[in-house]
């Protein structure tokens, strides 16, 4: 019998895999189509102070192996997700649930942990400072080490719940921010988002999507992602939460191997929505092909030659 437990500041996981916020909507959604109670965790739709429409449509583009998104953090503010999304949750979710939560300010950033802190079912507060659809502040704080800093030690002093920095891949040195962020009291590291791209309409000769640039994820972003969760394994001493292109239970093991602890499934599910359910299945399995008796026994193996 193998054992895919894991632990995030304490938060035990009955397995490592979590959809990814903006990816699996509030959850219950996904419950009409089978037991969500299967996976680890879930980070639900980012969250906003207040309501947000988003950009304008057109917000999606194909791509080889993945997909352009320019959403734009639609949401309908936190308190109507901490009145009626949340309890809706847990009525089908009953595991931990991380929070994923965004703001244009500090005080924002603040005012969302704060909240967040008294919200029932919420264990861990998933903190994007790396959306690159919004434009007003929420990537400037996730680029600069500084800000990070001072958004991380905000946030912290608002909420006694464990605290994951959410980082953007579009920085010179993301370990340089990693580590910003554990100088600040991060709990934990969640990485990477999403990758700024762009497609243009060659009949149209415009780009595709009305925001111009938008969030690059799926499979062709996974080994920027494990490259990254690679080298800020080795910069920080606090657990990392991988995402970043995965789609099966070889690439969570991947992942795992190059320093997370945990590991979050994006754009997968937008292809497939039982795809998380399959990669908590295919685990097991996985894990006796290759001799792994305990999952949290394999974080960080790649560094050990």
């Amino acid at each position: 019998m193998v054992d895919t437990s894991v632990s995030l500041s304490g938060v035990r996981l009955d397995n490592p895999v979590i959809p990814a916020s903006g990816t699996f909507g509030y959850g219950y959604e996904f419950a009409e189509l089978y037991d969500i109670n299967c996976l680890g965790s879930l980070s639900f739709k980012g969250t906003t102070r207040d309501p947000r429409f988003g950009n304008p449509t057109p917000r999606i583009a194909e791509a080889d192996m993945g997909l352009l998104n320019a959403v734009g953090l639609q949401n309908p503010g936190v308190e109507k997700v901490i009145d009626e999304e949340l309890p809706k949750l847990r009525s089908v979710f009953h595991k931990p649930i991380v929070a994923n939560i965004s703001g244009f300010s500090i005080d924002e950033y603040t005012y969302l942990a704060g909240r967040m802190d008294e919200a029932q079912g919420v264990a861990i507060v998933e903190v994007n400072i790396s959306c690159p659809n919004v434009h007003a502040g929420g990537m400037s704080f996730g680029t600069d080490p500084r800000s990070a800093y001072e958004v991380t030690r905000a946030v912290k002093s608002a909420t006694s719940k464990p605290v994951y920095m959410k980082l953007t891949p579009n920085v010179t040195s993301i370990s340089a921010i990693a580590k910003a962020c554990e100088d600040a009291g991060a709990d934990g590291i969640s990485m990477i988002n999403t990758l700024l791209a762009m497609r243009i309409d060659i009949k149209r000769r415009r780009p595709i999507i009305a925001n111009k640039t938008g969030g690059l994820s799926g499979p062709c972003v996974l080994p920027v992602a494990v490259r990254m969760v690679y080298e800020v394994y080795e910069a920080v001493k606090i657990p990392i939460i991988g995402m970043g292109g995965v789609s099966s239970a070889e690439d969570v093991v991947e992942m795992m191997l190059a320093g997370a602890t945990a590991v979050e499934v994006g754009a997968a599910n937008l292809k497939d929505p039982y795809a998380s359910k399959r990669i908590v299945e295919a685990l097991p399995e996985l894990m006796e092909r290759l001799g792994i008796t305990r999952l949290s026994d394999i974080i960080g193996g790649a560094h050990n030659g």
